[in-house]
């Protein structure tokens, strides 16, 4: 059967490793066929896609090599774009077939680097380019990455807002795959979807004090299913602060502030009394006000009841949406480090609250522990991530194994089950 492209067609891209002929290569002068360089194997290599525009790869279908011999074997393939994004593939149990498993970009040119290896030991290399076409899709998927660039405590987490909603999961794993986290120190972390158009990303661990972070994406030209395309989106550049992680402890009433795992002070506090005991469980800061109205109308309590309260509260430091704050509370002072009397949030004197609202930032943890409450939600009142373990934390990836390996891992030769 020819494999001619038919004119004015999109072809499939498929590159078709044939058999090494016997005594192609030069031996070095020991006779050892390992030490000679690997010669061009361009007489042995087809490629059905040519480099003119008329031809151009179709990126809805996957990227194949194959080794037509029974006595060839393919020892290395990488495929990348223009940009540097690889395609990530998997190499069959026997070495004879690569193909990649993510989509190709489209309106994008490739440079694939195939090498393979036969059984004298005699090795062959090929360096092949070719362009892939435009997409007709009318609809893009677009992203926004959070928070924006700046400096964060160690437990904010990344998030990614879709344009719209993804329910498929093969789409999902496109998007997932796409969605780039680049650490340095390289940390182990996931995403996990947290509905149809949220992904909130995470370290296995809080992110390494001092720690720069990159967050982009490569879903641009990439198809994600049906007319859906990736679109473009911003790249966020972020740096970790130092490890800071204020404990509340509600059984002894008090509150100690970590810095980079050193003591640094031990405030009296009081935390929820019954019937509005303090959730419990790691919670983040997500902003600080220097003055905010507390209504007990606001979480849930009637006006003109017994427990009703309308109070101008000061270095209110917020850690859930639902209003639930670390801030000063001169009106308990009695009470802080012997009692809970607050409706919720932690108080402190005004001077204490002036000073952890000075030395904390958004993303610092703030952990409460020995309360009467329930645990603080995973998702949808701040950022409650941390309260799952790490193996429900992957469950949440739409990814197998739920782990991100870097780019170029991920690459390169990935061995199928056989």
């Amino acid at each position: 059967m020819s494999h001619e492209p038919r004119p004015g067609t999109v072809v499939s891209c498929t590159l078709l490793v044939t058999a090494l002929v016997a005594g192609a290569t030069a031996c070095g002068s020991d006779g050892n066929p390992l030490s000679s360089r690997p010669y061009d194997a361009t007489d042995q290599i087809s490629f059905n896609v040519s480099g003119g525009d008329a031809e151009k790869a179709d990126p809805d279908r996957p990227l194949e090599v194959r080794a037509e011999d029974s006595d060839e074997r393919i020892t290395d393939v990488t495929a990348l774009d223009a940009t540097g994004r690889y395609v990530a593939g998997e190499l069959s149990a026997d070495g004879r077939r690569w193909h990649s498993t993510e989509p190709l970009a489209a309106d994008a040119r490739y440079t694939v680097r195939v090498s393979t290896e036969n059984e004298d030991g005699a090795s062959g290399r090929r360096v092949l380019t070719f362009d892939t076409g435009r997409p007709t899709a009318k609809k893009r998927l677009t992203v926004t990455f959070g928070p924006g660039a700046g400096t964060y405590g160690v437990g904010r987490p990344v998030t990614a807002e879709l344009s719209q909603p993804i329910k498929d999961p093969a789409q999902r794993a496109v998007v997932e795959r796409a969605l780039k986290v680049d650490a340095k120190p390289a940390v182990q972390g996931g995403w996990h979807w947290v509905d149809d158009r949220t992904l909130h990303y995470r370290p296995k661990d809080y992110w390494p004090a001092h720690a720069t972070v990159h967050v982009h994406s490569n879903l641009d030209g990439i198809k994600v299913g049906g007319r859906l395309w990736g679109g473009k989106a911003k790249d966020v550049r972020l740096t970790i602060g130092d490890r800071v992680i204020a404990v509340t402890d509600a059984s002894s009433h008090s509150l100690t502030l970590y810095r980079n795992g050193e003591e640094v002070k031990k405030i009296p506090v009081t935390t929820g009394k019954p019937g509005f005991e303090t959730r419990n469980g790691v919670k983040v800061v997500l902003g600080k006000e220097y003055f905010v109205r507390m209504r007990g109308t606001t979480v849930g309590i009637a006006e003109g009841s017994s427990e009703s309260y309308d109070l101008p509260v000061y270095y209110a430091t917020r850690v859930t949406w639902s209003g639930e704050y670390v801030h000063a509370a001169p009106w308990s002072v009695g009470s802080q480090g012997s009692a809970n009397v607050s409706h919720g949030c932690v108080g402190m004197s005004t001077s204490n609250a002036e000073w952890f609202f000075d030395n904390v930032r958004e993303g610092d943890i703030v952990q409460v522990v020995n309360s009467q409450g329930g645990t603080m939600e995973t998702f949808g009142n701040g950022f409650g991530d941390w309260n799952l373990d790490w193996k429900k934390w992957r469950e949440g990836s739409a990814l197998t194994g739920g782990e991100q390996k870097t780019q170029e891992d991920t690459s390169r030769l990935q061995p199928a089950a056989a």
